[in-house]
């Protein structure tokens, strides 16, 4: 695909509106630099220098959306409470739609913090809270996406393991969004595998879809192409979960890409540098169904998250792909 096609698709994303449910985070990373081991135990002392904050898990999938889209909108549960509040602050600031995020005085919001020292990890801390939501929450958001569904054009699930996504909420959402002929995908994680049935596309990793698909895990092969016990876990996928199309994320090796009555597309990865993954699949699973929305054949929808994962991961913290950037990434990769 060339920069031309891409513009094309990248300028129908604009009247787009997209929906996203999940686990809603917040990103915290506190930046600094090592200059000795602690007296106390070996460890190095982090001298901070500065604090960051950005949306996580599900509100960055919509974060990224809203760098090409004009409305997203974000349902899930957050705490009463501070954490909560600079997350509704973030998102508000990205003109991004938190009116049907409901605030649980009993839940507390997820925390995810990142110690970064010279452009590496020290340690993460996470702050969470892993429960399912009540009855009265199911209701409430069921409710709150029926609302949405006439004037959205596709609908994310973004499944971070920290219990908002059951089968209670994500079957009649997905059942009435399917019906009313709306792109519906997932985003799945290991630790919280249920059944995907008949929606649009779901976007696993390599180690998820090797769970999901109840295989052993195996090292990558190069080429990925050549990978048999990929491709067996994407064949069983496609049928287990009756998905259009299920692309499979693979870290430096890049994307493969199944669909129905078709063979495997492998997509190589376009990265340069890799500085920090924190949110690439985001970065993915938003890339890939907004293409869809915007008239994109599956191999390009997978070929435009391709790109733009690769410049994400090039850029320190929880990153956002823009529009001149992917469109730049397209050209350095000679696709004029």
């Amino acid at each position: 695909m060339n920069t031309r096609r891409l513009q094309q698709i990248l300028a129908l994303a604009t009247t787009k509106r997209v929906v996203v449910i999940g686990d809603l985070m917040l990103d915290e990373f506190v930046w600094g630099k090592v200059g000795r081991i602690s007296p106390e135990a070996p460890v190095p002392v982090v001298e901070v220098t500065g604090e960051s904050l950005y949306p996580g898990g599900a509100a960055n999938v919509a974060r990224n959306l809203r760098e090409f889209v004009a409305h997203v909108s974000v349902l899930g549960v957050i705490g009463a409470d501070r954490s909560g509040r600079q997350l509704r602050e973030l998102l508000a600031k990205q003109e991004i739609d938190t009116a049907d995020v409901i605030e649980d005085a009993d839940f507390r919001t997820i925390v995810k913090t990142r110690i970064i020292a010279r452009n590496q990890q020290i340690v993460r801390v996470d702050r969470e809270q892993v429960r399912p939501p009540t009855p009265t929450q199911v209701s409430r958001l069921t409710e709150s996406a029926r609302a949405l569904l006439a004037q959205t054009d596709a609908i994310i699930f973004e499944d971070y393991g920290k219990g908002l996504l059951t089968p209670e909420l994500v079957g009649p959402i997905c059942r009435d969004a399917i019906a009313a002929g709306k792109i519906v995908s997932g985003d799945p994680n290991p630790r919280h595998l249920f059944e995907w049935q008949n929606i649009t596309a779901v976007k696993p990793n390599r180690n998820e879809a090797f769970l999901a698909a109840g295989l052993p895990w195996s090292e990558p092969v190069e080429p990925a192409d050549k990978d048999q016990a990929l491709l067996r876990a994407g064949e069983i996928l496609l049928g287990k979960w009756d998905t259009k199309f299920l692309l499979i994320t693979l870290g430096e090796q890049g994307m493969m890409l199944f669909q129905k009555g078709d063979r495997p597309h492998y997509i190589p990865t376009k990265a340069r540098q890799v500085f920090d993954v924190s949110g690439a699949g985001d970065t993915a699973i938003a890339l890939f169904t907004l293409a869809l929305c915007c008239e994109a054949t599956p191999v390009e929808a997978a070929e435009i998250a391709n790109h733009a994962s690769a410049v994400v991961v090039g850029k320190l913290g929880t990153a956002t792909v823009t529009h001149d950037e992917l469109v730049a990434s397209f050209d350095n990769d000679g696709l004029v």
